[in-house]
Parts: structure tokens; C-alpha cells; sequence
């Protein structure tokens, strides 16, 4: 797996996070400054999500990264081979 692919996944996790916890204080905080419960349960919602995110989302990623990884791993075996085959045969000729 090549490092920027990873800092760039980890970096858009990270802001996907702060954008939601952003909003989810702020509309906490002007639920309670207003007394608007609709205010308090979206910024609870909010809160949530963004756990999800960290907590199922991130390792869900990590696991797709690693199958694509290992599946490109696969891939270039198999060409190698192929490429070998046809080299032995095409000096066989």
C-alpha cells in the first residue's frame, strides 16, 4: 500500500470527524442558548455519526485498502508468470 493513498484516507477521515463534531457542538451549544430540543437531538445525531465513522467506518477502509493491496500483489504474480511462459516458449521457437 503506497503511503500517500493512506495519509489522504486518513486525512479525509480526520476532517469528515471534525466537520461533524464541529456541527454537533455547535448545535449542542444553540440548542442550549435557544432551548431548542430539535437543536439538541440533531447535534446528538451528529455526535454519533461521527463515532460511527471512527468506529466502524475507518477499520471497514483499512480492510478494503488491504484486499485491493493483496489483489494487485496477485495480479502482478500472475503477469509475471504469463510473461515467463511466453519468454520459455518464444525461445522454444
Amino acid at each position: 500500500m503506497t503511503r500517500p493513498r493512506l495519509r489522504a484516507g486518513r486525512t479525509l477521515t480526520t476532517l469528515a470527524v471534525g466537520f461533524l463534531l464541529l456541527d454537533a457542538v455547535l448545535l449542542i451549544y444553540a440548542g442550549l442558548a435557544l432551548d431548542r430540543t430539535l437543536l439538541l437531538v440533531v447535534g446528538g445525531v451528529f455526535t454519533v455519526t461521527a463515532a460511527a465513522v471512527l468506529v466502524v467506518g475507518w477499520p471497514w477502509y483499512r480492510r478494503r485498502l488491504d484486499e485491493l493491496e493483496r489483489a494487485r500483489r496477485d495480479m502482478k504474480a500472475e503477469v509475471e508468470s504469463i510473461r515467463d511462459l511466453l519468454q520459455k516458449r518464444h525461445l522454444d521457437n
